[in-house]
């Protein structure tokens, strides 16, 4: 009987130390519920001291309104800035320490890039009126804000509404260093925002002077030098440390635009600018009137360097290629690059030539384009307009959605997969998941061959091969296969071209069709040679093997498709004289990008046209304006060269109507030429010879026709 008792008295006591923990928690939620009624209570009766009524209520109100909104304001710009704090965390003060001359194919300067850090002239030994000139114009009150000039802002902005246009700017110098260091020229709101926190952030870790000579070491100044010493040197001969007041008024000058203001190109509109730098000297209480007289009486003269344009776009990638394929240790070279400066021209003038007669109307304002030559070398690079407005090169670093100009990659890769120009698939409606993709025209092509696909530009082709036949896979694996490094979205919507691109990219891709399927070609630097003569890299020794891509036939198929887009698809206006032409448009959502990618047996050239802040074009599509700054630059760069024929392409596209044009004028050249010549043609005999000789024809064919047997009588009788 002893042993049940046992767990009944453990159970009991385990049951009575249950019950004095509940009841233990439940008085102690109690009390510290009754606590916090009671703080509460007394909380609110000490606040009711405090209780405003009327307009004070109001503003507290109101500001507490404002606090909540600019809370929750600040919380939206840091999220918007945070990739921006990215870019500082490595090391961004060193740009290497590269100093390269570059040479053009055939020998002659085109430009230096880089800067050895002893040749930067410290801001103490700078002359005061070069910095005064420099604080005047750019930025008077850089030493009292603290990043943002909120009362310069301010003025710019009442100045330039009461102009009603830019006259004026309101970043400070620091946000210009910002810029320089970390972002792009691109005009968006996004931009400005880190553009902003940026600002602060050199202001925290950075002294004014460290600012201060960061901004003088790498602004560019024109004339493809980069800091204000290089800038006097190129200018004016001498260093920053001998320059007068007008020289240092000149040069303050180009801050705001260097490609406008370059001297050496158009020393009038300089000399004007230096003027104004002059007039915000004394505006500023820097200077007075009087000791600025001379420098307006007797402005500045430069060195004569005549009026060739820098490439600086072209300068700018093979800066970064030298940097990838120079030795360590070799870092004052001389590079000899694949640089053409009359194709370059050419391209400058055409994309110029094209915004000015049609960017109004078209709504378009910048452009980019690429030259490979059919060797792969890189003839020309327009990375924009005006580099002195923005050194951000659209041609190599923009990512832009390429639409249409994409489908070669995907025809390709059909083509890989047995696939002919002949082969026919459905062009009507389909759906992918929760993607309907539509045909420009909007409605259904039927079925239709590949080759009329590509060149109509059907969009529903292309992604019924991808959905049904490829996958989209194989499709982006060609399409780095050929060159392509821009990052491709895995995504079915990169079949039209959602994914962005670089023009260089494009260029690149395309220029396999031309090669005969080959990759590897693309290159700018062909040698690099120390100062004393020695040849560190050449091309032609050190650069990897090309290798294919392309199969022959895959190759074939692809030129053949190609060719038919200027002839009976999408690109007539890229159509040459004489010359077989084959490439893509392309055209993106809302119009914001158009293409033209093509080439022909000499150089292959891609051509992008758009807006740097994405708005939407007035409805230009790549066959129109792309096409057409592509046409009038390989007019000129096809002159006076050996044509080569496109590989694979054994019946070249004509044109049915073009022909027709063309042989008619064949004809009446001709005929016109006989005409002439017959005018020109000399007279053998006299005028009284000529009429007595038409008399006797008459006479002879008037007379009878005599019989055969009688002819020998009279024979006889004569």
């Amino acid at each position: 009987m002893a042993g049940p008792s046992k767990p009944r008295k453990r159970r009991g006591r385990i049951a009575s130390v249950a019950l004095a923990v509940d009841a233990l928690f439940d008085s102690s939620l109690y009390e510290i519920s009754f606590k916090a009624r009671e703080f509460w209570e007394a909380a609110t009766i000490f606040c009711r001291r405090f209780r405003l009524h009327g307009w004070r209520r109001a503003i507290i109100e109101v500001l507490s309104e404002c606090f909540t909104m600019g809370a929750g304001g600040f919380v939206v710009l840091l999220a918007l800035a945070m990739p921006a704090f990215e870019i500082t965390g490595g090391d961004w003060r060193n740009q290497g320490d590269f100093a390269v001359t570059f040479l053009d194919r055939y020998g002659n300067e085109i430009g230096q890039r880089g800067i050895i850090q002893r040749d930067s002239v410290p801001v103490d030994e700078m002359p005061d009126i070069v910095i005064k000139a420099v604080l005047a114009t750019e930025d008077r009150r850089f030493f009292d804000h603290y990043g943002i000039d909120v009362l310069g802002l301010s003025r710019a902005i009442f100045e330039n509404v009461r102009a009603n246009s830019v006259v004026q700017g309101g970043s400070s110098i620091t946000q210009q260093l910002a810029k320089n260091l970390f972002l792009s020229n691109e005009r968006t709101l996004e931009r400005k925002i880190k553009e902003a926190f940026l600002s602060l952030w050199l202001e925290a870790n950075l002294s004014k002077k460290e600012i201060l000579q960061l901004y003088l070491d790498r602004a560019y100044m024109g004339g493809g030098t980069f800091g204000i010493e290089a800038a006097a040197d190129f200018y004016f001969g001498k260093s920053v440390k001998d320059l007068n007041l007008a020289e240092a008024a000149m040069l303050a000058g180009l801050f705001k635009a260097p490609t406008k203001y370059a001297p050496h190109i158009n020393l009038p509109a300089a000399r004007a600018r230096a003027n104004v730098v002059l007039s915000n000297l004394v505006d500023s209480g820097f200077m007075t009137e009087g000791q600025v007289l001379q420098a307006r009486l007797h402005p500045a003269n430069v060195v004569d360097r005549g009026e060739q344009k820098s490439p600086d776009y072209f300068l700018d990638w093979a800066f970064d290629e030298v940097k990838k394929i120079a030795k360590p240790g070799q870092h004052s070279l001389v590079a000899h690059t694949t640089f053409d400066a009359n194709i370059q021209k050419a391209a400058e003038e055409s994309v110029e030539f094209h915004l000015r007669q049609f960017g109004k109307e078209y709504n378009v304002t910048e452009g980019a384009v690429v030259v490979i030559e059919t060797n792969g070398a890189v003839r020309a690079i327009v990375g924009g307009r005006d580099y002195g407005t923005s050194q951000f090169n659209r041609a190599t670093k923009a990512l832009r959605q390429t639409g249409s100009s994409f489908k070669p990659y995907v025809y390709a890769t059909a083509m890989e997969h047995g696939f002919t120009p002949d082969s026919v698939v459905s062009g009507g409606a389909i759906s992918w998941g929760s993607w309907s993709p539509h045909n420009y025209s909007g409605g259904s092509a039927g079925n239709v061959t590949l080759l009329t696909a590509i060149a109509k530009s059907i969009n529903t082709v292309p992604v019924r091969l991808a959905k049904d036949h490829l996958g989209i896979g194989p499709i982006k694996a060609m399409a780095e296969s050929m060159g392509v490094e821009s990052p491709l979205e895995s995504h079915k919507t990169m079949v039209l071209g959602t994914s962005g691109m670089t023009v260089m990219d494009q260029a690149t891709g395309y220029s396999v069709f031309a090669q005969n399927g080959f990759v590897g070609s693309r290159h700018g630097i062909t040698q690099l040679v120390t100062r004393t003569g020695d040849v560190v890299y050449d091309w032609t020794k050190d650069a990897p093997p090309p290798h294919r891509v392309l199969s022959e036939q895959a190759l074939k198929y692809m030129n053949t498709m190609l060719a038919a887009v200027p002839v009976i698809g999408t690109a007539r206006r890229a159509q040459l004289p004489n010359i077989v032409v084959a490439g893509k448009t392309g055209t993106t959502q809302s119009y914001r990008d158009a293409w033209f990618v093509g080439f022909t047996g000499n150089y292959t050239a891609a051509v992008w046209l758009g807006n740097d802040d994405f708005t939407p074009t007035n409805k230009m599509t790549g066959g129109s304006l792309p096409a057409m700054v592509w046409q009038r630059l390989m007019v000129y760069a096809h002159q006076n060269i050996d044509l080569k024929p496109i590989p694979g392409l054994d019946h070249p596209w004509v044109d049915p109507v073009v022909a027709a044009k063309a042989e008619e004028a064949a004809k009446k050249e001709a005929a016109d030429a006989a005409a002439q010549a017959e005018a020109e043609r000399p007279p053998v005999l006299s005028g009284r010879t000529t009429q007595t000789l038409r008399d006797m024809t008459k006479v002879f064919q008037s007379a009878p026709v005599l019989d055969a047997p009688t002819l020998p009588e009279t024979l006889s009788a004569l």
